[in-house]
């Protein structure tokens, strides 16, 4: 037992201090009843003025939750950012709308008070896996909603969207709908037509490639998608060639022997691919 209780004392001791970070759970960003109106914040010990990476989760806008992160707190942290994860409420208490307002209102808490907990609240990327790469991609496009909590584009470095399949809404919606009908298949009773608002005027404003123009403060884009998943990768060429035709800089990147969780579940890792792709995009994002 005492030999048990040495060996447990040593491979504390062999922990680096960057592993050993501080973690503020649960913290408010909107109403204090309102329980997935909440934020985790990872920073590296001694932060000071470092970039903040802003994470939305993903589970088709109904699910997830803010603590699905895998490795990506630890790999940014070492890399010198902060690392925040957002919940948000979900389909079908409030509507998409909502959503898109929850995830301006957590990033309006971010940039008030991140500099409390080291980070630098005018240097902010926006992430996303999944749903969370429509809802990045929409914030990042259509600049009412930030507008709407007294804040600019222009705090926004970069963006990354993670194999999401909505940035153009009804084209998704007609892809899926006549694929179902070829097949001879039912017409899903929660598919996107129904998330979006059943509402085509909706569909196109809630689209990202609807509001991407120049001269609006667009940021950069890293467009991460499954190589050869004909929906995510017909996605995620649309979005970049928008972006490329209104002359705002964006990389589109196919990953491959992948699939749509497990692109989530890696990228971090500083094996993966995809990992060296995004902190490479970040310092390039990065004032020199």
């Amino acid at each position: 037992m005492k030999y048990l209780f040495l060996f447990a004392i040593w491979c504390l001791w062999l922990v680096s201090p960057s592993q050993a970070q501080p973690i503020a759970r649960d913290v408010p960003y909107g109403e204090q009843s309102e329980p997935l109106q909440r934020l985790d914040i990872y920073s590296p010990k001694d932060a000071g003025k470092l970039p903040v990476v802003f994470w939305i989760h993903g589970g088709g806008w109904e699910t997830g939750d803010k603590a699905n992160v895998q490795v990506k707190p630890q790999a940014f942290m070492d890399k010198g950012l902060v690392f925040v994860s957002t919940n948000y409420r979900l389909l079908p208490t409030v509507d998409m709308g909502t959503i898109i307002r929850d995830i301006a209102k957590s990033i309006h808490w971010v940039h008030d008070n991140i500099d409390r907990y080291g980070g630098d609240p005018k240097s902010l990327f926006i992430m996303g896996h999944s749903a969370g790469a429509q809802l990045a991609a929409i914030v990042c496009t259509d600049d009412r909603y930030l507008k709407s909590e007294g804040l600019a584009l222009d705090i926004v470095k970069g963006c990354v969207p993670v194999d999401g399949d909505t940035y153009d809404v009804p084209a998704i919606i007609t892809t899926a709908e006549i694929r179902n009908q070829v097949h001879g298949l039912p017409q899903p009773n929660r598919g996107h037509r129904v998330k979006f608002g059943s509402d085509p005027v909706k569909h196109i404003d809630f689209s990202a490639v609807t509001h991407i123009a120049s001269g609006k403060g667009i940021p950069p884009f890293l467009i991460f998608y499954v190589n050869g998943h004909p929906d995510t990768t017909a996605q995620a060429q649309t979005l970049g060639n928008s972006l490329t035709q209104a002359g705002i800089r964006n990389k589109v990147y196919g990953a491959k022997n992948t699939d749509h969780s497990k692109l989530n579940e890696t990228l971090g890792i500083s094996e993966e691919p995809t990992t060296q792709v995004l902190f490479d995009f970040v310092s390039q994002a990065l004032p020199k």
